[in-house]
C-alpha cells in the first residue's frame, strides 16, 4: 500500500514544523530518510503534482494480500491503544503473519483509523552512561508519590532491572525512609533468587533515604555497591523515570479512595508492563522476555515468519502473473 499525495504532503509539513529534528521524526513515523527526501525534492520542484505516484504497469511482488490488510484492521480495532509498531509485533507473534510497522501505519491510515501522524520522541541522553550487558548487573530504584483521597500521600518504591527493564519488586509505602528502601531491596533479592553470591549494583538519585548511613551499612552487609546519579540530572535514572511516566499516564487516570484500590491498579499495570508491553528499546520484546532469557528465541522466530511470508508473497505474485498471461 502506498501513501496518497495528500498524505505525503501532510508528512512533509509535519516534519518541516517539528522541533525534534528530521531523523527522529521520520523514525517515529517509520519512513526512511531517502524516501522522505525524494518526496520533499519532488514537492519543492513541482508542488503537490510532484507527489503523484508514477504509473505502474504491474503489481508489486510484495503487495500485502487483502485478507492480511483486513487482519490488521481487526486487530487494531480490538486493541485501540496499541501503536502501529506494537500492532506489527503482536500480529507477527500471535497470528504468525509478518506485516511491517510502516505497512500497518499505511493500512490504518487508509481506513481512517489514524487521523494524524503520531510519534514518540526519546532523548538519547535518557540513560545511564554505561550500558549493562546482563540481567542483575545493575538495578535502578526510585520513589514516586500518589495522593489518595482521604488518606494522604503514599510513596511507591520500585526496583527495576537495568538490562531488561523488568520490575523485580514494588511496594506502596506510607513513608520514604532508608528503612523502606532496605525492605524493598531485601524483597527484590529474595524474588530474584540470585545464585553464587551474585549481587547487582544499585543505582539511585541523591535523595535523603538513598544517601543515609543506615542504608549504606545495610548495602555493605549485602555486598551491594551503591551508585548515585549526578545532582539535578534525573536522566541518569532515565529508565525508571520513563517507567514512572508510562505508569502514571495510565494509573492516574482514576481517583482512588483507599490504598487497596491503588495497589490493585498498580498490580495490573506492572503485570502489563512486564509481560505484555512490547518495548522498542528491547527490540520489541517485553521486559519479561529479556529477564527470563526468551529474547533471542523470539527474534529468531519472528525472522523465520518474515522470511516465510516474503516467500509466500513472491509465489502469490508469480502465480497471479502466470494467470494473467
Amino acid at each position: 500500500m502506498r501513501l496518497s499525495p495528500s498524505e505525503k504532503q501532510e508528512i512533509i509539513q509535519l516534519v518541516d514544523r517539528s522541533a525534534d529534528g528530521v531523523n527522529q521524526t521520520l523514525k517515529g513515523l517509520g519512513i526512511h530518510k531517502s524516501t522522505f527526501y525524494k518526496w520533499y525534492h519532488a514537492w519543492t520542484q513541482k508542488g503537490a503534482d510532484g507527489l503523484n505516484p508514477k504509473r505502474r504497469t504491474r503489481q508489486q511482488w510484495n503487495s500485502i494480500p487483502e485478507e492480511q490488510k483486513q487482519l490488521v484492521v481487526e486487530v487494531a480495532l480490538e486493541h485501540p491503544v496499541l501503536s502501529p509498531r506494537e500492532l506489527s509485533v503482536k500480529i507477527t507473534d500471535e497470528q504468525k503473519v509478518f506485516i511491517s510497522e510502516s505497512s500497518v501505519y499505511r493500512i490504518l491510515k487508509a481506513k481512517g483509523l489514524i487521523t494524524t501522524p503520531a510519534h514518540i520522541l526519546l532523548s538519547a541522553s535518557d540513560e545511564f552512561n554505561t550500558k549493562t550487558h546482563f540481567v542483575h548487573e545493575m538495578w535502578q530504584t526510585d520513589f514516586t508519590y500518589f495522593k489518595i483521597l482521604g488518606w494522604g500521600w503514599y510513596y511507591l518504591s520500585t526496583i527495576l532491572d537495568d538490562h531488561s527493564r523488568y520490575i523485580i519488586h514494588w511496594e506502596l509505602c506510607k513513608t520514604m525512609t532508608a528503612a523502606d528502601v532496605e525492605r524493598s531491596v531485601e524483597k527484590a533479592l529474595n524474588m530474584a533468587g540470585l545464585q553464587n553470591g551474585q549481587r547487582p549494583k544499585l543505582l539511585s538519585d541523591n535523595g535523603a533515604c538513598y544517601i543515609a548511613s543506615e542504608l549504606k551499612e545495610y548495602l555493605k552487609t549485602k555486598r551491594i555497591i551503591s551508585i548515585h546519579g549526578r545532582v539535578s540530572h534525573p536522566q541518569t535514572q532515565g529508565k525508571i523515570e520513563r517507567y514512572h511516566r508510562s505508569m502514571k499516564n495510565v494509573v492516574k487516570l482514576d481517583n482512588y479512595y483507599c490504598p487497596d484500590e491503588l495497589i490493585d491498579a498498580l498490580t495490573r499495570f506492572v503485570n502489563y508492563y512486564n509481560n505484555e508491553r512490547y518495548h522498542e528499546s528491547l527490540d520489541n520484546v517485553t521486559p519479561a522476555d529479556v529477564y527470563w532469557g526468551r529474547k533471542d528465541q523470539i527474534l529468531k522466530r519472528r525472522e523465520k515468519t518474515k522470511i516465510l511470508h516474503m516467500k509466500m508473497r513472491r509465489i502469490l505474485y508469480a502465480t497471479e502473473k502466470l494467470n494473467i498471461n
